[in-house]
């Protein structure tokens, strides 16, 4: 099993977040939120997609559904690349 990739929100974009669980690789984020560390674990097991965080686990059918989750939490940069 690989190395899960660690990161802090909007450290990386959509597309290395999908690609890295794509890939069968987990991803834990560092957050915080009201002064309280924690941990988002994401992962995807071949069919769905999750997001699991202290409090809930999230559970997304499509590609398109976790990039969404990605975006609404904050968890990945959404700015545009530069070419």
């Amino acid at each position: 099993m690989q190395n899960p990739l660690v990161v802090t929100p909007g450290e990386r974009s959509p597309e290395e977040i999908l690609d890295a669980l794509n890939a069968g690789r987990r991803v834990v984020v560092h957050t915080e939120f009201l002064g309280s560390k924690y941990e988002v674990t994401l992962r995807w097991d071949g069919e769905t997609y999750y997001c699991d965080t202290p409090t809930r686990l999230h559970k997304h059918e499509t590609e398109s559904e976790m990039r969404t989750c990605l975006e609404t939490q904050g968890y990945v940069d959404d700015l545009p690349a530069e070419d």
